[in-house]
Formats: structure tokens, sequence, C-alpha cells
């Protein structure tokens, strides 16, 4: 059952963190991001925030703008949630395919 939030609310908050994390990143050097786990928590919460409002628009919106990937929005929210757990002690390994080691 959907909220009664509504499209345009949910809509505002994936602008709103899309907004956040461009604020997060846009002066920031990658290694800097990499080594600071406050930005880097702060930065897959609005991920997070992005997946779980999209994963509550309507089916119409969806259909309206079915060149989205919605599906694939609302799955990066569901990894970071239930799959991925990044600690402080961990660091980039230098590829994205094969995710943070120890």
């Amino acid at each position: 059952m959907r909220s009664k939030l509504g499209d345009k609310i949910r809509l505002q908050h994936i602008k709103e963190s899309i907004d956040e994390i461009h604020n997060y990143i846009s002066e920031t050097e990658f290694d800097t991001f990499i080594n600071n786990s406050m930005m880097r928590f702060a930065f897959v919460k609005q991920l997070e925030i992005i997946g779980e409002a999209s994963n509550h628009v309507s089916d119409e919106l969806k259909q309206q703008f079915s060149q989205i990937e919605w599906s694939q929005i609302t799955g990066m929210r569901n990894v970071f949630v239930h799959e991925i757990a990044i600690k402080s002690n961990t660091k980039y390994d230098g590829n994205f395919n094969k995710g943070y080691s120890m």
C-alpha cells in the first residue's frame, strides 16, 4: 500500500537528496571522500532516501517516465540497506567492481 505523501513529495525528496549528494562531493577529492566515513555514510543515506522515495512513487508516474530505471534505483537502495556494511576500518581497494576490502 502506498503512502499518502504522494508523488510530488516523493519527487521533492529525490531532488533534495540529489542536491545533498552534490553538496557532499562537488569540491571533494575522491581520496578525501573515500577516507571520510561520515561523508560516505551521509552519501549512502541520501542514496537510500532516493531509492525509498522511488519505490513509493505511483505506477502512473513510473509509466509516464518509463525511461527512468525505477527498479534499478530501488534495487540499489535494497543493496545499500540490506547487503552493504561500510565499516570505518574498510578501505577502498581501487576497483569498484570488487568493492571494499579489509
